[in-house]
């Protein structure tokens, strides 16, 4: 089965860890965001997956140049120019011939649901498309979608006031497909799932969905960013190539490759990333710390400060929900 992965946005939302990067390059602990993706994907039998490449491909090719991703082959559709959600599906199915049923996605959806029961559901009904649902706590931040008990979508109801949504499942970003929900979509075209393709099939009533409570975080953020990474580290983990000093405590954080910890530092519900140095008496609590960055010594960072690629924090420093360098 294929799989097409939504992966060449911006990363705005994460600037400036993405200054250099496509966000799914990013480390998730131990691997680029990108191989948890594919990973769970080639668990459950998908053998092919089709990137939609936009910013940065280059960092993809560079990573992957056998062309193969968590024991997943790997195919490359760059976009001439954005397609937005259905364009950009579209565009990468066509380019790579998929046949048949497949799967879609955005890429720094981090999850574990089970693709049986969307496929056994999308099959059953004869979908042209069915969606992933997810329960959320507060509906009035989402778009909700409402269902019947056979699980045809019957409506999107935009961020409801809380007390009156119709429903709290929001949909996750992943789908199981047939070429032919996307007909509408002309030949590199663009186009929206979401606005345009979703609607039209709610109305000729081929969309459905499946709602599933399990592990999911959308990592386009660098609050979801440190939370997925808090979230599959467990306690912490800390790279068996990183040093971390005698003096210097890790607690409930990721260390990553090459990174050193001076002593008396502490690092606490954060990341710390490739090649990064924490020096001696610093705090980083609840923030992250971008590739080869320097934090001097006793400087502070905290509610979700993000230093950025090779940035130095001058000694002493104090960062409180901090973002550097600042975007231009």
């Amino acid at each position: 089965m294929d799989a097409v992965i939504l992966a060449g946005g911006f990363g705005t939302r994460l600037r400036p860890l993405t200054l250099n990067r496509p966000k799914q390059m990013l480390p998730v602990v131990d691997r680029p965001m990108i191989e948890h993706v594919v990973g769970h994907l080639g668990a459950q039998g998908v053998s092919r997956a089709i990137l939609s490449l936009g910013y940065r491909p280059d960092g993809f090719e560079a990573a992957y140049p056998q062309r193969r991703c968590a024991g997943v082959e790997l195919l490359y559709a760059v976009e001439p120019e954005p397609l937005d959600t259905a364009g950009a599906i579209a565009f990468a199915a066509r380019t790579a011939g998929v046949d048949g049923t497949f799967i879609a996605m955005n890429g720094d959806v981090i999850n574990r649901f089970p693709l049986a029961g969307l496929l056994e559901l999308h099959r059953r009904a004869r979908a042209r498309a069915t969606i992933a649902l997810a329960p959320v706590a507060d509906p009035s931040r989402y778009g909700v979608v409402v269902c019947d008990p056979n699980g045809r979508v019957q409506r999107f109801v935009e961020k409801p006031p809380a007390l009156q949504a119709p429903s709290n499942q929001i949909s996750v970003g992943i789908y199981a497909l047939e070429l032919r929900a996307l007909d509408s979509v002309p030949e590199g075209g663009r186009a929206s799932m979401e606005r345009e393709i979703f609607p039209g099939l709610v109305s000729q009533g081929g969309l459905y969905a499946l709602g599933w409570d399990g592990f999911w975080v959308d990592a386009g953020t660098p609050e979801t960013y440190l939370e997925v990474q808090l979230a599959l580290a467990g306690e912490g983990w800390v790279h068996p190539a990183a040093v971390v000093s005698p003096g210097a405590s890790v607690t409930h954080s990721v260390v990553m490759d090459g990174a050193v910890v001076h002593p008396g530092a502490a690092i606490i519900d954060s990341a710390v990333l490739p090649g990064a140095r924490v020096g001696r008496d610093a705090t980083v609590e609840g923030s992250i710390v971008g590739y080869r960055a320097e934090i001097g010594a006793g400087a502070r960072l905290s509610d979700l400060s993000v230093v950025g690629d090779g940035c130095v924090i001058p000694p002493q420093a104090v960062l409180r929900a901090e973002r550097l360098p600042a975007a231009g």
